[in-house]
């Protein structure tokens, strides 16, 4: 069983109603902030599409399933509040977060879409 930063108990209702979402170890574990985000579409009921990462991950970390988790949104939204704001995009959407900066901005040279 994973040991989460946040206990469950410590989650505040930020981001309701958003669904699943799959989400870093680097996030959840490691206390790295969200600096990449994008929404494909859902693979399941209950899937926002929604696809959390810090931006530091290799390769290698992002092809293994056990460092990634399938938790509600409202619980990403508790580890980065930033995140919020977008949680309305569309399918297809991208953001980041640039070094020294707290705003993610759009990414148009990639699509979750093309892959």
């Amino acid at each position: 069983m994973k040991e989460y930063l946040l206990d469950e108990r410590m989650l505040k209702q930020r981001a309701v109603g958003h669904g699943l979402c799959m989400v870093s170890d680097e996030i959840t574990i490691e206390g790295y902030p969200v600096g990449f985000m994008y929404r494909e579409p859902p693979i399941k009921d209950g899937d926002s599409g929604w696809r959390f990462f810090s931006g530091c991950e290799d390769e290698k970390f992002l092809n293994n399933p056990k460092n990634h988790s399938e938790l509600d949104v409202n619980v990403v939204a508790n580890y980065d509040p930033s995140i919020i704001a977008l949680l309305d995009a569309p399918v297809g959407s991208v953001f980041e977060k640039h070094p020294d900066k707290d705003d993610f901005v759009p990414v148009t040279d990639w699509s979750p879409l093309a892959n």
